[in-house]
């Protein structure tokens, strides 16, 4: 793995990993860490080799949420400055929600605060059955805001009026009923071996057609069923039957062979 420090990348093929990388503070968000995954959302965005991004916490985590002595020392700093720091949480959360590839969150240990806005800016996610969940910002004194775009669409915001209010821990089962993650798992082979069974699913698929469920799924969330979005709807599906990677994921259906993207999976490491 090349060492960003606070965030350590691989990439095997197809498929990226991106590990947080401050364990001995249960990959706690600091700026640092908001910027170092910001480049590196930048960085997969811009290449047509990766098609899976993996994203998993070092030690004991997959992180603790914010860090707090950051957030305490960015009270002596002018409002200004807070902005521009709480923007560059946006701009990073945003930035991971709009990637074109698909990416897959495994999570254990502790998923606080800010860490859970950013498994639900993930594409798909599972967590080991042990893990502890919280939007924690309430006991604070502080608001989820920046995470709560990500974490209202995941799990409506019925759920967020609890889970944001009363700051609760909530377990893996309970994260998985509200729509948090997808999956619960025993343990941590458990996670990483579910891990691979979704990454070789997902290399079987078209990657332009997936970079475009994506966006579809954004377009479509909360619109009303009218006239407008008939039209794109319809629109997006015959544009994808006479494209390139259309024709040729039906003809490789009709001719009984893997169409030309499938890809096998690469050799995971675990965490």
């Amino acid at each position: 793995m090349a060492n960003l420090e606070v965030v350590l990348f691989e990439q095997n093929g197809p498929v990226a990993t991106v590990m947080l990388n401050r364990p001995a503070l249960h990959n706690a968000f600091n700026d640092e860490i908001i910027s170092s995954l910001g480049a590196v959302w930048e960085r997969v965005g811009g290449s047509n080799e990766i098609r899976v991004v993996v994203i998993k916490g070092a030690g004991p985590s997959f992180s603790g949420g914010g860090d707090l002595d950051y957030m305490r020392k960015a009270g002596a700093a002018s409002r200004e400055q807070n902005v521009a720091g709480t923007m560059a949480m946006a701009k990073m959360l945003q930035a991971l929600r709009d990637l074109p590839q698909v990416t897959l969150a495994l999570v254990h240990g502790n998923c606080m605060a800010g860490a859970a806005g950013a498994v639900a800016a993930a594409d798909i996610a599972i967590a080991v059955e042990d893990t502890k969940f919280a939007f924690s910002e309430v006991k604070l004194g502080l608001t989820p805001a920046t995470i709560s775009p990500h974490v209202v669409s995941a799990i409506g915001a019925r759920n967020a009026s609890r889970y944001f209010l009363t700051g609760e821990r909530f377990t893996a089962v309970e994260a998985q009923q509200i729509g948090l993650i997808h999956e619960v798992v025993g343990d941590d082979a458990a996670l990483a071996k579910r891990g691979s069974e979704f990454v070789a699913m997902l290399l079987q698929n078209a990657p332009g057609a997936v970079a475009n469920i994506k966006k579809l799924i954004r377009e479509v969330f909360s619109r009303p069923l009218d006239e407008s979005m008939m039209a794109s709807t319809a629109a997006n599906i015959a544009d994808r039957i006479a494209s390139a990677e259309g024709q040729e994921g039906l003809a490789s259906f009709f001719e009984k062979r893997r169409p030309s993207w499938f890809a096998d999976l690469p050799v995971i490491k675990d965490k």
